[in-house]
């Protein structure tokens, strides 16, 4: 299908824009303190509502998963995380507002929903908080304080299926597992057991020489392998893979774009990443059969 162009409205610097999960809504995070949602179709796109609450540029915004309802946060320079709740169609209230960070909060992301409603959140204060509602509508905190001392820029969640479940007797819970970026140059894993949020990389991924700008863990479909992408400042996208539960992470370079890499994003099957650089490009990567990575095509801006 051609490429749409979309006037979003906003005042400044758009920082994310993310559809809904039927593919029907954008919500658009800017540096003019709001989020704008926008119905888009083949016909065209149509602005429907302006969300404002923040005090600072709002750098990320994210659906819930419908089955809990119309829901989207947004965290901001302001330290604030909210989670804004649809009343009535097109009309948005804030549901919760969370501000227990002391910087920036830079990035926010949704755990599968067989996790329940439960959202993770990254901050310059080095801190990650994950919240999860309970049955009360009340919100449990948990966190991983010092995560990355001098500042969190990126959260991605593991897939809640056990890596290996549909190959062997993998165990079927769920999985709660988290991977960071930072300031510091590397990408983390942590593992949620019995209450307490523990590393489960050991050391630190480091191959990045800059601040890691984003993470995005792989859909893995119950494969044994886990895969992990790495977007850096340095310019380079690394994959991460593990080859089953337990292993050590062995990290590859995926490409040098010559430019800060802002984004990588996985398919909903895993198998196309898509990678947003600093030179206003973004490109789609496919892995081989031979586990080589391969540029599929890029999208024109």
């Amino acid at each position: 299908m051609p490429g749409q162009k979309i006037e979003t409205g906003h005042q400044d610097v758009v920082h994310d824009v993310v559809m809904d999960y039927y593919g029907k809504r954008l919500a658009t995070a800017s540096s003019d303190n709001t989020i704008k949602i926008i119905g888009v179709s083949n016909s065209g796109s149509q602005h429907l509502a302006t969300l404002t609450g923040h005090q600072g540029p709002v750098w990320q915004v994210a659906w819930a998963h419908p089955k809990f309802g119309s829901l989207l946060a947004s965290c901001s320079y302001d330290g604030k995380v909210i989670i804004w709740k649809e009343s009535n169609q097109n009309e948005w209230i804030q549901a919760h507002v969370f501000d227990d960070h002391k910087a920036s909060v830079n990035s926010i992301a949704w755990a599968p929903h067989e996790l329940g409603l439960c959202l993770a959140c990254g901050s310059s204060d080095g801190n990650i908080s994950v919240f999860t509602e309970r049955t009360d509508g009340g919100w449990d905190k948990s966190r991983i304080d010092q995560a990355h001392p001098v500042g969190v820029t990126s959260v991605s969640w593991a897939p809640s299926i056990a890596p290996g479940a549909l190959v062997g007797s993998g165990i079927l819970d769920p999985v709660q597992k988290l991977a960071s970026g930072g300031c510091d140059n590397t990408v983390k894993v942590w593992k949620f057991d019995n209450g307490i949020w523990r590393m489960d990389c050991f050391p630190a991924l480091q191959m990045h020489t800059d601040w890691v700008r984003d993470v995005a863990w792989a859909p893995n479909l119950g494969l044994p392998k886990s895969t992990i992408a790495s977007a850096s400042q340095d310019g380079r996208v690394i994959i991460w893979t593990a080859a089953k539960e337990g292993d050590q992470w062995a990290g590859k370079v995926l490409q040098d774009f010559g430019a800060p890499v802002w984004r990588v994003s996985w398919s909903l099957t895993g198998n196309i990443l898509a990678v947003a650089d600093g030179k206003n490009s973004v490109t789609l990567w496919k892995e081989s059969v031979d586990g080589e990575w391969q540029q599929v095509t890029t999208v024109e801006p």
